[in-house]
């Protein structure tokens, strides 16, 4: 008895650990790789844990952020596998959580995807997005860094953002973007992500193809990842809001293409 209870534990554990692979990495969150090359994960956070990995996150905060403030207590691990992103009314103001990879992972091209769950009441938004060092410089375009918002959400109805900023936020500022519409965003988790080709961008939801452009020249340099919460007039009223409000994100996950192993011939 003893002999099959450990069997039987030794086929659990090892289903549960191929499930993790899986998870890991899956198949149907990545486009097809080109011929003779595959996707090999770079750089992963599963959120898993009581305690946000301060190795790979800068929390931000605390600091004024356009009609509110990034506080460092609205950016935690939910202990389910979670990073929330709060949003909530603190006395007189408001504020919201951020986090990003700046000084701890910096990347150049690839596949990036993070898979979220959007909060419900208006007045604030979460995004994923992409910042380089060189955004604000101008002259080389956006190939010195470009601001690259993989989606944001200001809106309730489904409709969700992607956009391109480079060359700073002044005179010289350039820009270009897109909205789609998609129902199914408002509930549940779904992924969300971009290809980041050295000549173009792909963007994507739930695996669906949804934009792609070359605008700026693309960015050839390194950049850090954030997700983070804003407060503001873009998403409504956030005196209208029900609050404590939640931007749930259940991983954030980046593939490089790497070459194949040639496969030997049979003789």
């Amino acid at each position: 008895m003893r002999n099959g209870f450990l069997f039987l534990l030794a086929v659990v554990l090892g289903l549960a650990a191929a499930l993790h692979a899986v998870e890991l990495q899956p198949a149907d969150t990545l486009p097809p790789a080109p011929a003779g090359q595959a996707w090999q994960l770079a750089w992963y956070d599963e959120f898993d844990g009581a305690r946000l990995d301060t190795n790979k996150w800068d929390v931000c905060g605390d600091w004024k952020r356009r009609d509110g403030f990034w506080v460092k207590e609205d950016a935690y691990l939910d202990g389910q596998g979670h990073l929330i992103l709060r949003t909530k009314k603190d006395g007189a103001r408001f504020t919201c959580g951020a986090v990003r990879t700046l000084g701890k992972f910096e990347h150049a091209f690839g596949f990036w995807v993070a898979r979220c769950k959007l909060p419900k009441q208006p007045g604030h938004w979460p995004a994923f997005w992409l910042m380089g060092r060189g955004v604000g410089r101008v002259g080389d375009e956006g190939r010195d860094g470009t601001e690259i918002d993989v989606a944001e959400f200001p809106w309730r109805d489904g409709q969700t953002t992607m956009n391109l900023h480079w060359d700073g936020y002044g005179k010289e500022h350039k820009s270009a973007g897109t909205k789609v519409t998609i129902p199914a965003i408002t509930n549940g988790f779904h992924t969300f992500a971009f290809w980041w080709k050295t000549n173009e961008y792909v963007f994507y939801v739930d695996s669906q193809e949804v934009w792609r452009s070359a605008a700026g020249g693309v960015s050839q340099v390194p950049e850090y990842a954030k997700l983070t919460e804003e407060i503001g007039d873009w998403a409504g009223d956030i005196k209208q809001a029900k609050l404590p409000d939640h931007f749930d994100v259940d991983y954030v996950r980046v593939y490089d293409l790497v070459s194949e192993p040639a496969k030997k011939q049979s003789p």
